[in-house]
């Protein structure tokens, strides 16, 4: 079955996917949003890919280096074996910044034999929306294109560079490397400096998966989408990404085609307190300051996205000239939903900053940034949060009362006055609360329908989804409230199918939904969980493990039918809420066990 069997490789700079038979089929340089080097994965065509070329009688695995983001390719074919180390260069330097260059190394290792293959290598900048030529030079091979705009990245490697470029099959008789950057490099690389990039890149993620904490039930699952969401992560200016890729289609042949390569306040928000949750604080303290940095003016509305580097025009275009992948068009970069109102993203923020108040200390300085924000949070939601707005799903037509929105604008005062509770400032306690009353009483009121028995999409109406889930998880009710029971049961009955969840049945601007959002059926299984259906729970979570591919990773979709996964890839709301629901497994196996050592 066609899947996106791909894994990421990155250095919280940029990023590139690599297929199970080791092709980058997807990198753009210098950073995750510039225009791409390699798109094979949007066009196979004309794309570009760098790919290596073995005969059939060629076994090839792949798994990624333990607790590391480093991809192992391995190709035997009796005696002959080798192995790719693919992986972007990242650790620390001695001033304690960190090393991550625009670049990405092949490092080829010799197991036994002397096993042999070509290389493709065919780089198509800026989109391919013009022609690459590529050239050998005396210690690089360079490719350049002057079409668009003028773009070049730079090939450094051991192996003789006319056959590299000439797909000329090449005999490994040792390690080899190869470097491919965006800069020219001013210290000539070599197959020992290529070496000692990848252990230090090793020791690197070692490191910062040793943070984490060891969970004794699905840790190997947690550990790897810990490590995706990192990948995921801006080191520069702290932005977290929804996911590495544009226009990977929600169902294949139709035009649900987006850019994720950007800043979503409600998704970086999400993935930050859950990867907080693991003791990532360095994580957070970034994303904070990315937050403030973009709120100079206390009464500035947040937009809903933003750029990795704070740009706040994301213009929205189609590259008409690519097939799109597997013909789904159009490929779209930029992405217009920067314009929308969705109410929901404070409550969501506010949420990440009293977390991190209770668990971080955190000095004055950003204490009374966070403070400020906080005041100007409850003013903009105060004065907000009957209107009506596009929802957590980005309906691009009218603007409805959406009960997540209105959820999450509980939420925005509820851990407003929790963080005034901390600081001790009882005047704005007893100015918020019967905010926060009035909202409660608004949504009890109006997003229940005694028709349906649940509460629903929007005011008035009667459609279920699964974004309502949240309820409970944000505390606007409690897992025993009859009501979420009920809404819990409807959800199932209503958009589960065969196991995977719609976020909604009902039409949208562009039509009935005809796959499942991945992380929906995570938010089902963490309520089935919730509301004492533990045992269904795991099952559901399970057989949905069962659906990631080769590597342990998810998109954004998985096709209800043939369970293969669709959409952006990775993706961050996938992974963030597989590691709650896989911890909520976990900790109560350890509480079950204690209490059977309790009895003994």
């Amino acid at each position: 079955m066609d899947n996106l069997d791909y894994g990421i490789i990155g250095n919280c700079r940029s990023a590139a996917l690599i297929s199970k038979t080791g092709s980058i089929d997807w990198c753009c340089l210098p950073e995750f949003d510039s225009p791409s080097v390699f798109a094979k994965l949007l066009d196979e065509n004309i794309g570009g890919s760098f790919e290596i070329r073995v005969d059939d009688s060629y076994e090839i695995t792949q798994k990624y280096e333990r607790y590391t983001n480093i991809l192992i390719t391995s190709f035997k074919s009796g005696e002959d074996h080798f192995e790719i180390h693919d992986f972007m260069p990242r650790y620390r330097k001695l001033d304690g910044s960190h090393h991550a260059p625009p670049e990405l190394i092949r490092y080829f290792k010799l197991i036994s034999g002397k096993p042999s293959f070509s290389v493709l290598y065919d780089p198509r900048l800026e989109y391919a929306m013009g022609k690459t030529e590529t050239f050998i030079k005396k210690d690089f091979i360079a490719s350049l294109t002057y079409d668009v705009k003028f773009d070049t990245v730079f090939l450094y490697t051991s192996f003789d560079q006319e056959s590299i470029v000439n797909s000329v099959e090449v005999e490994l008789v040792q390690d080899e490397y190869m470097l491919m950057g965006y800069n020219e490099k001013l210290l000539l690389p070599t197959t020992e400096r290529a070496y000692l990039d990848l252990q230090n890149t090793k020791v690197y993620w070692l490191n910062w998966t040793d943070l984490t904490p060891t969970y004794k039930k699905f840790n190997d699952e947690i550990s790897r989408s810990a490590l995706t969401l990192k990948l995921l992560s801006y080191d520069k200016t702290g932005a977290v990404l929804a996911a590495a890729t544009t226009s990977l289609p929600e169902t294949i042949g139709e035009v649900r085609n987006w850019d994720y390569r950007f800043c979503w306040i409600r998704d970086a928000s999400m993935v930050i307190k859950v990867v907080s949750e693991l003791g990532h604080k360095n994580v957070a303290r970034r994303y904070l300051q990315f937050i403030i940095d973009l709120i100079p003016d206390k009464a500035e509305k947040l937009q809903i996205m933003y750029g990795i580097n704070k740009e706040k025009k994301l213009t929205e275009e189609t590259l008409e000239h690519l097939a799109g992948y597997k013909g789904s068009k159009p490929v779209r970069i930029g992405n217009a939903a920067y314009h929308q109102k969705q109410n929901d993203i404070y409550g969501i923020l506010m949420d990440v900053i009293y977390e991190q108040m209770v668990k971080f200390s955190i000095d004055i300085e950003n204490g009374e940034d966070l403070w400020a924000i906080t005041k100007g949070i409850v003013w903009i939601v105060s004065n907000n949060w009957k209107d009506a707005d596009k929802g957590i799903w980005e309906f691009r037509t009218e603007d409805r009362h959406f009960t997540f929105s209105k959820v999450l604008c509980w939420t925005a005062l509820d851990r407003a006055i929790k963080v005034a509770e901390m600081l001790g400032k009882q005047h704005k306690i007893d100015k918020w609360e019967p905010i926060r009353a009035e909202i409660w009483q608004d949504i009890y009121d109006n997003a229940w329908n005694d028709e349906v028995g649940a509460y629903t999409q929007s005011y008035g109406s009667k459609d279920l989804d699964a974004s309502v889930l949240l309820m409970e998880s944000y505390g606007c009710v409690d897992a025993k409230d009859e009501r979420y029971i009920k809404t819990v049961n409807a959800i199932g009955d209503e958009l589960s199918n065969d196991g995977l969840l719609y976020r909604y049945k009902n039409e949208d601007d562009f039509g009935l939904p005809s796959s499942s959002f991945t992380v929906c059926t995570f938010w089902y299984i963490n309520s089935l969980f919730k509301i004492g259906e533990e045992k269904k729970a795991l099952e559901y979570f399970e057989r949905l493990l069962g659906y990631s591919n080769h590597l342990g990773l998810f998109s954004e979709d998985i096709d209800f039918k043939t369970k293969r996964l669709l959409g952006n890839f990775p993706q961050a709301y996938s992974h963030l809420a597989l590691i709650e629901c896989a911890i909520n497994f976990s900790k109560k196996e350890s509480e079950d066990q204690m209490l059977e050592t309790l009895r003994e």
